[in-house]
Parts: C-alpha cells; sequence; structure tokens
C-alpha cells in the first residue's frame, strides 16, 4: 500500500535547523508493530500518524523505538501539512491524541498549539543525575515524564556534554536541562531520552509545557521567548494560559512523496 509521507522541520524558519518530523497519513492506523517499524524505518526522533475522522484527525506519535504519549514538534508538522496541503483554507484543526484533545491554529506563517501543561516538582537529585551531568545542578525538579536540571548559565547548557548511559538509566524517560537565556530568550534548554532512543531531541514541545509553567514560577511572567540550543537549534514562543502552554513556531517542507508499507 502506498502513503502519502512528507518531511518536515518543525520550529524552524528555514530549511535544515528546527526538528524534523516525518508525518504519515492512512486511512486507519495499522498494528502497533508495524507503526514501530515504519517509525524505525524513517529514523527520525517522530514519526506522527494520522488518520482523518470527519474534520478532525486521530494522531499517535513514535519515535524509532517506542510510542510517545505526546510531541510538539511532530503535532505543528501535522498541523503543517493538513492547513498546507491537505485542506488550505483550513485555519485551525483537532488533533485527538493520548493526551487528550490538541487544538492547533494558523497564525500568520506559523501555528500556535495548545497543550496540557506539566507541572514539576522540587526532588531530591537521583544519584545519576549528577554524573549524566558532570557537575551538580542549581535545582532538580521532576514531573510524571522528565527529570528538570537547572544550570546557572545558558553557556553551560550550550556546552554540556552529558553522559547519555547515565541518562538512560534514570528513572525517568527524559532529561530537560535548562538555564536564564541571553541574546533576548528568556529560557535556554536542551533535552535528552536516549532510553526513547533520541540521543538529544533538537526542539521537544513536550519538555516546553514543563518548562512554560517552570519558569512562570521563577519569572513572575506568562509569556516567553525560547531557545533550545541543540545542534540544529529551535525557537518558540511559549505561554502559560491556566493549566495550559501555548507553543508558537513555524514549519518547513523538506520532503513530499509516498511510502509503500
Amino acid at each position: 500500500m502506498l502513503v502519502p509521507i512528507y518531511q518536515i522541520d518543525a520550529f524552524a524558519s528555514r530549511r535544515f535547523s528546527g526538528n524534523p518530523a516525518a508525518v504519515m497519513l492512512l486511512e486507519r492506523f495499522a498494528d502497533d508493530a508495524t507503526l514501530q517499524a515504519i517509525a524505525a524505518e524513517n529514523n527520525l526522533a517522530e514519526t506522527a500518524f494520522l488518520v482523518p475522522d470527519g474534520e478532525d484527525y486521530h494522531l499517535r506519535w513514535f519515535t524509532p523505538t517506542v510510542e510517545v504519549p505526546l510531541c510538539g514538534h511532530a503535532t505543528l508538522a501535522s498541523a503543517a501539512v493538513v492547513m498546507e496541503r491537505l485542506a488550505p483554507h483550513r485555519r485551525s484543526v483537532v488533533f485527538h491524541s493520548a493526551s487528550g484533545p490538541l487544538s492547533v491554529e494558523r497564525r500568520g506563517t506559523g501555528y500556535i498549539m495548545n497543550f496540557p501543561a506539566r507541572v514539576s516538582r522540587p526532588v531530591e537529585p537521583p544519584p545519576l543525575l549528577a554524573e549524566a551531568l558532570g557537575q551538580d545542578p542549581v535545582e532538580v525538579m521532576a514531573d510524571a515524564f522528565n527529570y528538570l536540571a537547572l544550570l546557572e548559565t545558558a553557556d553551560q547548557v550550550r556546552s554540556l556534554r552529558p553522559a547519555l548511559a547515565a541518562v538512560a538509566a534514570l528513572d525517568r524517560s527524559g532529561l530537560i536541562v535548562t538555564a536564564p537565556g541571553d541574546g533576548g530568550y528568556d529560557f535556554t534548554s536542551r533535552y535528552f531520552a536516549p532510553a526513547k532512543g533520541i540521543p538529544e531531541d533538537p526542539v521537544t514541545g513536550g519538555a516546553h509545557c514543563a518548562l512554560t509553567p517552570y519558569w512562570a514560577q521563577r519569572l513572575h511572567k506568562t509569556t516567553f521567548r525560547a531557545f533550545q540550543a541543540s545542534r540544529r537549534g529551535g525557537e518558540l514562543v511559549c505561554r502559560l494560559v491556566g493549566d495550559r502552554v501555548e507553543l508558537e513556531g513555524s514549519c518547513v517542507f523538506y520532503l513530499e512523496g509516498t511510502a509503500a508499507i
């Protein structure tokens, strides 16, 4: 069976930056093993699978090794496919997912996603964290998905070379590292998830669902310019709206074609 496939640089205003995602349009979801094999074949941080349901879509996300409950950049890429290729007249779309309904609105040349906030709480640093970071963080937080480690400066975040084996051995699936921003950004971050088959994710929507309420509490504001300091780099505008987070970014199409599955 031939199915449409798109590869898109999300949270990017130019090609070869941001976070690449594959988006595949299906009539119905294949079995989990097939979806996982496709994502492994695509070998990107995330592959998004879309199934139409009236005006809405059902959406699932797979890394090369596991299915995940939420993925920001692949949701952004999926919205671009819907509103730039499948139905260019549309200004919004709702995706039904394991994290509930996710709405995306087209605004100017970009998109605004509405996701549930992830509130993290202070914890004692797990024994492997200092080994993973090669230093002691200023503060450690955790939610159900990730640890969040605060460093003193954006330069420390940019120069970090974590021990990925130690990160993979943590009792959370990922590690967010953050610090106050520089160069006009409110905060800087990086995200590591080797346990999910992603040594470092270039730009991570899910991490910003935790970073936004965290920095809202520290900076006493609700709107932020954020930079994820991976090698590719990515820019986001983040807003805390009650118990939801709005993430705003742009997409650039890289590849369009068909896949045989």
